[in-house]
């Protein structure tokens, strides 16, 4: 395994990552400031990402890497994307954000299992790369049924 190789992954994790935390931004207070726990629930989230985003950034440089924490193309998009649709939305705005929010999470965890599976991380990479998969899909576990109970009311 490359160390380039190992850093480039590294790099579009962290792209992942800022994405992720440019997103939550971008939806703070259209759900949020209407249910207490879920407020508490994204402080919590946004404050794990950007610890997460801390440790991608710490195993850059311990690599020799320079860190690339902008956002990337696909994710600006997306933001777009959901600025638009939530200007025409005729569902419940706290439903079609959380979908939207869902729908960052669930490709993030796409991504971040594909540089699982590429083979390019080295092993300490891969032990913080795996637990921060499994924040990443605890936080979609915790939405789905944020999501679900909006349906069912």
């Amino acid at each position: 395994m490359e160390t380039q190789e190992n850093i480039n992954t590294l790099n579009d994790l962290l792209h992942v990552v800022y994405d992720r935390l440019k997103g939550f931004e971008q939806v703070e207070g259209k759900v949020w400031e209407a249910d207490a726990d879920l407020k508490r629930s994204y402080e919590d989230i946004t404050s794990q990402s950007k610890i997460m985003k801390n440790e991608l950034i710490d195993l850059i440089s311990e690599k020799g890497g320079k860190a690339q924490d902008n956002p990337s193309l696909s994710g600006t998009l997306h933001r777009t994307w959901i600025d638009i649709k939530n200007g025409f939305t005729v569902d419940s705005l706290q439903r079609s954000t959380l979908n939207d929010v869902l729908f960052g999470e669930k490709a993030a965890i796409q991504i971040y299992q594909e540089a699982l599976d590429s083979g390019t991380l080295d092993q300490g990479s891969r032990s913080i790369v795996s637990e921060q998969l499994k924040k990443i899909k605890d936080s979609a576990h915790y939405f789905q049924g944020v999501l679900d109970n909006y349906k069912s009311n």
